[in-house]
């Protein structure tokens, strides 16, 4: 006799859910591209960067987000990460720059130059971002970018 209780209970919450699944909107994702890296003041041996963020809203609703994170590898090792508590909107079909500080260690550093041939430079190296820009529960939103860029020079060199 429970079970007959029970039974329609549990057929209308699994309707339910996945009813609410249809609730949460179909957006694309976000363009995102690496538009600049700039040198920041460093402490000790790391070497601080500004990377430069184009993001671009291709949906009917803006989009609120509250932070950001971010990996960037080079040569296809981690060289920097870094994080910001920035908020803000992108409004529906716009684009803003988000500027995200980075840190590199010594080591990080010294690695990439010791993968570096003689014949390679600074300039065209291979990269590949990844990172998320959060958004709430439901609204973190993760990107990748890649591409080549050509890191700055720090004042004293690496």
């Amino acid at each position: 006799m429970p079970f007959r209780l029970f039974r329609p209970v549990l057929v209308g919450l699994l309707l339910v859910s996945l009813s609410a699944c249809a609730l949460f909107p179909n957006r694309d994702p976000l363009n995102i591209n690496v538009v600049g890296i700039e040198p920041l003041p460093g402490q000790g041996l790391e070497v601080r960067m500004a990377v430069k963020l184009r993001l671009q809203n291709p949906n009917e609703t803006a989009i609120e987000y509250s932070g950001v994170a971010l990996n960037l590898d080079v040569n296809g090792k981690l060289f920097a990460s870094g994080v910001s508590d920035q908020q803000g909107s992108i409004g529906r079909f716009s684009e803003t720059v988000l500027v995200v500080p980075v840190s590199v260690s010594a080591f990080a550093a010294l690695r990439q130059a010791v993968g570096l041939t003689q014949a390679q430079s600074l300039d065209n190296l291979p990269y590949t971002l990844r990172g998320k820009l959060a958004g709430g529960v439901f609204g973190t939103m993760r990107f990748s970018d890649s591409g080549t860029l050509s890191l700055p020079q720090p004042a004293g060199g690496w």
